[in-house]
């Protein structure tokens, strides 16, 4: 399975890092890596780490300005693109079909092959703006999920919190996690 993961300047970087990190466990994922400098600068700011880290994790990775890299044609094929996080900006811009760097083009080339597209939009209040850009992209074909996480899992600690959130994208993108927590109707008693 080829899986475009695009990882832009919002808040919210390890989003973008524990998907890379629970894809690169899959055999049968082909990870291609687009990391803006704003993801850059977002990822040393929150965990201190660099582009490095995340590059660790692909099989491929692409700089920003290349737009005649294979990902920005259909004829190259893919299965999936997630952006995690994705910016008000970079949504806004794949809204708009406003190709004008690689992550913008990968989205839209997705977009135009019908190829599924995830984003995982990382902003919170939306304005009305925001949601209708949002319904634009949904009526397009594109998967807007943005990091909200549940607690139904009863998580102890920041990473149970993003890990669900990544664990629902796995879940699109049809490679369930085994590890992931899964709502059983509320049932304190062990299964036999």
């Amino acid at each position: 399975m080829r899986i475009i993961v695009g990882v832009s300047g919002a808040s919210g970087s390890i989003y973008g890092l524990r998907l890379l990190e629970k894809l690169s466990r899959r055999p049968e994922a082909e990870i291609h890596l687009i990391l803006t400098r704003s993801a850059e600068r977002t990822a040393h700011l929150e965990m201190g780490q660099r582009a490095a880290e995340f590059r660790k994790y692909a099989h491929f990775t692409y700089p920003l300005e290349d737009i005649g890299a294979r990902l920005a044609s259909g004829s190259f094929l893919t299965d999936a693109m997630v952006i995690a996080p994705c910016s008000i900006h970079s949504m806004s811009a794949i809204a708009s079909g406003l190709s004008t760097n690689l992550l913008i083009r990968a989205a839209d080339v997705c977009l135009k092959e019908r190829r599924k597209l995830i984003l995982m939009v990382r902003e919170t209040p939306f304005h009305l703006g925001h949601l209708r850009t949002m319904v634009a992209l949904t009526e397009m074909g594109a998967i807007i999920a943005p990091p909200i996480p549940g607690f139904y899992h009863q998580p102890q600690t920041v990473l149970d919190l993003v890990d669900h959130s990544v664990d629902r994208v796995l879940d699109l993108l049809g490679l369930p996690a085994e590890e992931a927590p899964r709502w059983d109707g509320g049932r304190r008693e062990k299964p036999e």
